[in-house]
């Protein structure tokens, strides 16, 4: 896998190598097929993501966390080239503030939205119940492989 990490805002520190191992394990838990994909992740801020959301999402506010899926030609992809599946970005600010409010650790917290954004990419959504309950297991068994805990307990 390729994955571009880029940190924005400093505030962020020196996260690097958690947010590459939970990209990895959401990549290699939606991919098993062995093939090479590329993600792009930045750590930002509020003013970025909220200039995102409103822009993409219409909606007038930052959040904690934004999927892009990669827009491709529709064609065969090369065989042995990386597979860009899309962008995630993720707020500081919005991250560290649910992170203070739910009494979770922001590392754990971040790569909990890090796993959350790649499922995105991957087709996952919580739109309802069902699909809901699908995406939310797969985030628990994925972190649990990093030795985060199940995000959803109180």
């Amino acid at each position: 896998m390729i994955i571009d990490i880029e940190i924005a805002d400093p505030a962020w520190g020196d996260v690097d190598q958690s947010v590459r191992c939970a990209a990895n394990a959401a990549l290699a838990a939606v991919f098993p097929d062995g093939k090479t994909r590329e993600l792009s992740i930045r750590l930002s801020d509020n003013e970025e993501v909220r200039g995102l959301n409103r822009d993409y999402r219409d909606k007038d506010k930052p959040t904690n966390v934004l999927s892009f899926e990669s827009e491709m030609p529709d064609m065969a992809w090369p065989e042995g080239e990386p597979y860009p599946i899309g962008d995630i970005i993720v707020a500081y600010e919005t991250v560290r503030d649910e992170a203070l409010a739910q009494g979770k650790d922001l590392e754990n917290h971040l790569c909990h939205l890090i796993v959350h954004g790649v499922l995105h990419l991957s087709g996952y959504d919580h739109e309802d119940d069902t699909t809901a309950e699908k995406m939310e297991a797969l985030e628990i068994t994925i972190l649990a492989s990093l030795g985060i805990s199940d995000p959803y307990q109180a």
